[in-house]
């Protein structure tokens, strides 16, 4: 599993995680690199272990055996905040927004600045206006209510806040399940952000429209295992639904991209 050109060390590495509930094993030994600067693309079919494996990295499910490394360094991630304070950011279907709330409010929940007794409201407004000018993202006014933002919106201001917060690796399970074209193309603008100002990306998709457009390297799941990883200019759709539907055997996955 090769690393782009100019990066010598992953962001986050993943060496023989394996989980099991009871005797259902959803993970089997499983190994995954991601790099600064990269979008790393996980597929699979449902039951694959895509979902598993994202809550893994997100502190989630505790691993019943294998090690995760951030940044060279070793973490057990026991929890959501384990991850968090690793800079693991994910993003769920659910985002995770409160929509009676604006923008700003939402940007800074579970972190809401105080001047006395008092949210410091200018603080939050200013200091979001300035991170998502700093993303290229439009929003009409901080102050908009987030159930008045359309899906795509709301999505960009959960990926948004996700890095606000300190992610610099960020999940995003599924973005743009919901989202409609010109949507799907408002949260595929600022995923290629995130990779051009250094954050690692890992993308979970069935959409390989978007996996082929966005993905530098694409990992494949089978039944709880790795099938194959590969760099996108380097393969096909054909090549990786053989991966995902079992059709193509792939027992050198490992070192093969």
């Amino acid at each position: 599993m090769s690393a782009p050109a100019t990066v010598t060390a992953p962001a986050l590495r993943l060496r023989g995680i394996t989980k099991s509930f009871g005797h259902v094993v959803a993970l089997r030994d499983v190994d995954l690199d991601a790099y600064p600067g990269e979008i790393l693309a996980i597929v699979g079919d449902n039951g694959a272990g895509k979902s598993s494996l994202v809550r893994t990295m997100s502190g989630i499910h505790r691993p019943d055996s294998g090690e995760v490394w951030v940044r060279d360094q070793e973490h057990s991630l026991h929890s959501p905040a384990d991850a968090r304070a690793a800079g693991i950011a994910t993003v769920f279907q659910d985002l995770a927004l409160v929509e009676v709330l604006d923008v700003a409010t939402n940007m800074f929940l579970g972190q809401i600045p105080r001047r006395g007794l008092f949210a410091d409201r200018r603080r939050m407004e200013t200091e979001s206006r300035e991170f998502l000018d700093e993303l290229n993202v439009t929003v009409s006014s901080v102050r908009t209510q987030i159930g008045m933002l359309s899906g795509g919106q709301r999505q960009i201001i959960a990926i948004a806040r996700a890095v606000r917060t300190g992610g610099h690796i960020v999940i995003l399970d599924e973005p743009t399940a919901a989202l409609g074209v010109r949507e799907t193309a408002q949260a595929a603008h600022i995923i290629a952000t995130l990779r051009d100002r250094g954050n690692t990306v890992i993308l979970i998709s069935h959409d390989m429209g978007l996996v082929f457009e966005l993905a530098d390297r694409i990992h494949v799941m089978r039944l709880g295992a790795v099938a194959g990883v590969r760099r996108r200019e380097d393969t096909t759709r054909d090549e990786i639904i053989a991966l995902i539907t079992g059709s193509l055997n792939d027992d050198t996955a490992g070192a093969s991209a």
